[in-house]
């Protein structure tokens, strides 16, 4: 299992760094929930932290964050940052749709790109790849016990991170540069996580499923 490619220590810690932002933004706009700024930061630290955490586990490879003291340096930082941004950026809402979006295609790119390194087919890379870019988001609502937004109707994290990691292993294996493959995922991820937002995209909600009429069958006579 020898590593093709290897990625950049600058490039794991913009993702986390962005992530521990965002998930700062978004813990503070809940002042109902009274949260003190430790509380705040843990929720930053969180979502900047989980989607490396669940790819590492998933490659069962060292755990990243875990093998260098600038993780925790940056993600608290990003974290506290978030914190003082927040009066700004709650004003101006599609500031924390931007980071989110970005934030998932960060993660997608790198989990995509890590997992090919690790010798994965390209469908289980791509499946790692969109975990690695949900799994921030996900930690994050567990700890505000909000409805997890990965599974609600408009949400589109999974659909733009599968379109991001599925382009970027379809280039890879046409001989792009990975680095250049990995620039696509991320602009394609954001891309499709924004439109989704601003054209309210999305997939068919269940209960409309379930309208549709049944076929009877019909009586023996």
């Amino acid at each position: 299992m020898a590593a093709a490619f290897s990625i950049p220590l600058w490039a794991d810690l913009l993702a986390v760094g962005i992530g521990g932002v965002q998930g700062a933004l978004f813990a503070a706009q809940f002042r109902d929930r009274r949260l003190d700024l430790l509380g705040v930061a843990i929720v930053g630290i969180a979502t900047g932290f989980g989607g490396g955490v669940l790819r590492d586990i998933l490659l069962s490879t060292d755990i990243a964050p875990l093998h260098s003291n600038w993780y925790l340096v940056v993600a608290t930082g990003a974290a506290l940052l978030g914190m003082l941004l927040e009066r700004i950026f709650v004003r101006v809402n599609v500031g924390i749709t931007l980071l989110d979006a970005l934030t998932i295609g960060l993660f997608c790119a790198i989990g995509t790109t890590k997992a090919l390194a690790f010798g994965l087919p390209e469908i289980p890379a791509a499946f790692v790849g969109v975990l690695a870019a949900v799994g921030g988001s996900i930690l994050r609502d567990l700890l505000l016990n909000l409805p997890i937004a990965l599974m609600h109707v408009g949400s589109l994290y999974a659909v733009a991170a599968a379109a991001g990691s599925l382009t970027l292993v379809g280039l890879v294996s046409a001989g792009v540069d990975v680095y250049v493959a990995a620039s696509v995922c991320v602009a394609l991820t954001f891309g499709v996580r924004v439109l989704a937002v601003l054209f309210k995209w999305s997939l068919p909600e269940q209960r409309a499923l379930s309208r549709l009429p049944r076929i009877r069958p019909r009586p023996r006579r």
